[in-house]
């Protein structure tokens, strides 16, 4: 055969595998006569290739260098025309060449593979053997076939792999030629693009990011998600379900990550794999340090390197987990990395997951570090509400006492207190002008000083104007209105400095009020009270109140006042204390519309 038939022949076997490739779309249903058709056209192909060298051979030797060039060009044909996926392979499994039809079923770019590890497309129950194979091809010679899966670009082929040793020209090393012969052949027409390329697949890929972005700043702005410590665990649970088989979160505490959450596959049995993920120190991953130093994400759509998340007892958590495809970026400011791995059989992460990704990280980091700001602050608001409010009312000998404490919108300032003094008891009740850790931690001030100086002052006027003398030395620059009284049988003697003044309610239903005034603490260094004695007698009740109660607004702006409050205690004639407080509290949620902008103070004192 000469070299112009060699030629046409090879012309001829490229048009019938295009034939053979528009029969395998047109009938997908039945390709075993197709594939066939296929392995007899490689035998077609090798005929051909045989002659082609047999040809060269009878060149003369000065048209040696031209017939080497014609056979390199023969077999850059041959190799492209095969009909079934052929991979030229180094001893060490690393891809050196594919012909178009491997890229055709694998869904990959034309050289995609080229430069990368075969053995992370074999499925992975098969690469140890896949590895025994190719050493054996290698080292005796002998081709070797096995059945196998491959998995790339989100599609997964059983196959028929047969390996075969082969010298190429200017190739130091020998390699070995894998044949994979398709025995479930899923490929899309020629020239169409893939699915997940068409222009309706990538809107609703930008669709779904766009649509992941506003679920998760919805789930991390939830009220509940500051609250309780549930926002890290809430956000890897909804990026498992849709956009990933494994997700890990590692968090940076004293300066080293910590794994914190892990979430395996929805069919995963919860079993030693997970534990060996969840008790894996991400120091030891290399992906993960290289994402906290750099402070950037990183994508890999193929994992060429099995151990860049570190190792389990299995060995390579990435060869364990079945990892096709990885994602990792920073959480907030580097206060962690979010890990993302989907399988071999699944589409891979590109580009455009990274940069959706980088933002979810971003916000979730930022989450935390709310939450955790959040919950210290909480707990100082605590603190310091604990520190203005007794938890519990002692018991008054001769008297019957309750209280209602109702916090405002924010840290409030407002105290009442309940506490021995010399020959009898004490109680005082008042409030810093302002909001906020500063007023509240005045107001402490102020009830801790009234409860401590009781100890050794026989009069509330004198304790109340110490007080003031210490605030005003303080200079904190605000000024505390506040009530103090000191019980003595049924004589009870108070202080006023700025403070509404205390109501009486009678067993009849009358109210009076006494007289209060006298100037706030902390503005002078001669304090201003208002000062007098009250009796109280069996059956009525003293009433004090916060400035809350009475600057209470309804709809219209219409304050709560002392009017009302009247109305409220007359109505609460004979009532227990406990009963009457109540009763104040519900009058003025109703007046107000069940708002709350300042703390709400009442406290009732009976004789009993």
């Amino acid at each position: 055969m000469t070299m112009p038939d060699l030629e046409h022949a090879l012309d001829a076997l490229a048009g019938r595998v295009s034939s053979l490739r528009a029969a395998r779309a047109a009938y997908p249903a039945d390709l075993a006569p197709t594939l066939d058709a296929a392995l007899a056209e490689l035998d077609t192909a090798a005929e051909l290739l045989a002659e082609a060298r047999a040809e060269l051979r009878k060149a003369p030797k000065r048209a040696k260098k031209d017939g080497a060039q014609r056979e390199l060009k023969l077999l850059r044909q041959v190799f492209r025309a095969f009909p079934v996926p052929v991979i030229v392979l180094d001893g060490g499994g690393v891809v050196r060449r594919i012909n178009p039809e491997t890229s055709r079923v694998l869904g990959s770019p034309d050289g995609y593979l080229v430069g990368r590890s075969f053995p992370l497309l074999v499925d992975v129950s098969r690469r140890a053997a896949f590895r025994s194979h190719l050493t054996s091809v290698l080292q005796t010679g002998q081709p070797s076939a096995f059945e196998t899966r491959l998995a790339h670009q989100g599609r997964t082929h059983t196959v028929q792999l047969a390996l075969t040793r082969l010298t190429m020209p200017g190739e130091p090393q020998q390699m070995v030629a894998a044949v994979a012969l398709p025995t479930e052949v899923q490929v899309p027409e020629p020239g169409a693009r893939r699915p997940e390329q068409t222009d309706g697949a990538l809107l609703l890929a930008a669709a779904r990011r766009q649509d992941l972005l506003t679920r998760m700043a919805r789930l991390l702005l939830d009220e509940e998600a500051l609250v309780r410590p549930v926002a890290l665990q809430r956000s890897m649970r909804l990026l498992a379900a849709e956009w990933a088989d494994w997700v890990i979160a590692d968090v940076v505490r004293d300066g080293i990550p910590r794994r914190s959450v892990v979430m395996a596959p929805k069919d995963h049995p919860l079993g030693d794999l997970v534990r060996q993920v969840e008790s894996a120190e991400p120091a030891g991953s290399q992906l993960v340090l290289q994402v906290l130093e750099r402070g950037s994400g990183v994508v890999l759509e193929m994992v060429d390197d099995d151990t860049l998340l570190g190792f389990c007892g299995d060995g390579p958590l990435l060869t364990a987990m079945g990892a096709g495809s990885v994602l990792c970026v920073p959480m907030g400011r580097s206060d962690g990395a979010l890990t993302l791995v989907r399988g071999h059989d699944k589409t891979p992460f590109t580009l455009a997951d990274l940069a959706v990704m980088q933002e979810v990280g971003l916000q979730i980091g930022l989450a935390v570090r709310a939450q955790s700001s959040f919950q210290s602050r909480s707990r100082a608001a605590d603190a310091l509400s604990a520190s203005v409010a007794p938890r519990n009312l002692p018991d008054v000998p001769g008297y019957e006492a309750a209280a209602v404490y109702h916090p405002g919108s924010s840290v409030g300032a407002e105290f009442y207190d309940v506490f021995p003094v010399s020959g009898g008891w004490g109680f005082a009740l008042g409030g810093a002008a302002g909001k906020g850790e500063e007023a509240a931690s005045v107001s402490a001030m102020v009830r801790g000083g009234l409860r401590v100086l009781s100890v050794w002052e026989s009069d509330p006027d004198l304790v109340m104007r110490k007080v003031n003398e210490a605030l005003v030395e303080q200079g904190s620059g605000m000024f505390v209105m506040a009530v103090a009284g000191f019980v003595k049988g049924r004589e009870i003697r108070l202080s006023s400095a700025g403070h509404h003044p205390a109501a009486v309610l009678s067993p009849d239903g009358g109210v009076r009020f006494a007289t209060g005034g006298g100037v706030p603490l902390g503005i002078a260094r001669e304090a201003e009270t208002g000062v007098e004695t009250l009796k109280v007698a069996q059956g009525e009740t003293l009433v004090l109140y916060s400035e809350g109660l009475i600057s209470s607004r309804d709809e219209s702006g219409e304050p709560y006042g002392e009017e009302r409050l009247a109305d409220v205690l007359s109505r609460c004639a004979g009532q227990a204390p406990s009963t009457v407080v109540k009763a104040v509290e519900a009058d003025r949620h109703t007046f107000s519309g069940g708002q709350v902008w300042d703390e709400i103070v009442v406290f009732a004192l009976r004789g009993v």
